[in-house]
C-alpha cells in the first residue's frame, strides 16, 4: 500500500465530512464539512480538496445495519465511491463505518463539551477522521 496523504469521507445526503491523514503515521485530522447541493455531492469543493492535498488515495466509510446488511444510504455511498474513482483516477478504499458518527458525537460531547450547533457542523469531519484511522489500522495490521 503506498504511503502518503489520504482523504477520508463520511458521506451523508445533506453533508459530507472530510478528513486528511497520513498512512505512514496512522494519524488523521478533521478537515471540512461539505454541504450537499440538492442532495448531491458538491463536486467543485471536492475537486478543490483533491487539487490542494494531492492525495495518494481516498477512503470512504460505508454505513450498514448492525447485521451487516445494506441500509437506505448504502447504495448512495457506493455510488459516491464509484464517482470518486471515476472522476479522480485515484484508488478508493472502503471501510465499515457503522458507528463512526456516533463515536464522533460521543468524542465531541464527552471530551470537548461542544454545543449542539458546533456538533452539527463538525461531527461528520470528525467521523471522517475516525474512518481514516480505522482504515489505517486495518492496512497496517495486514502488512505488518
Amino acid at each position: 500500500m503506498p504511503v502518503g496523504t489520504y482523504l477520508g469521507f463520511d458521506f451523508g445526503i445533506r453533508k459530507i465530512g472530510v478528513a486528511v491523514g497520513n498512512l505512514e503515521t496512522g494519524t488523521a485530522n478533521p478537515l471540512v464539512t461539505i454541504l450537499a447541493v440538492e442532495q448531491k455531492p458538491d463536486w467543485l469543493k471536492i475537486s478543490e480538496l483533491i487539487d490542494s492535498w494531492q492525495p495518494t488515495g481516498l477512503v470512504v466509510g460505508v454505513s450498514k445495519r448492525e447485521d451487516g446488511s445494506d441500509n437506505l444510504v448504502t447504495p448512495r455511498i457506493m455510488r459516491f465511491s464509484r464517482q470518486l474513482e471515476g472522476r479522480y483516477a485515484l484508488p478508493v478504499h472502503q471501510v465499515d463505518e457503522r458507528l463512526s458518527t456516533f463515536e464522533a458525537k460521543q468524542l465531541l460531547f464527552d471530551e470537548t463539551g461542544v454545543n449542539a450547533t458546533t456538533l452539527w457542523k463538525v461531527q461528520d469531519q470528525v467521523a471522517a477522521s475516525l474512518i481514516l484511522q480505522t482504515w489505517f489500522g486495518e492496512v497496517r495490521e495486514d502488512c505488518c
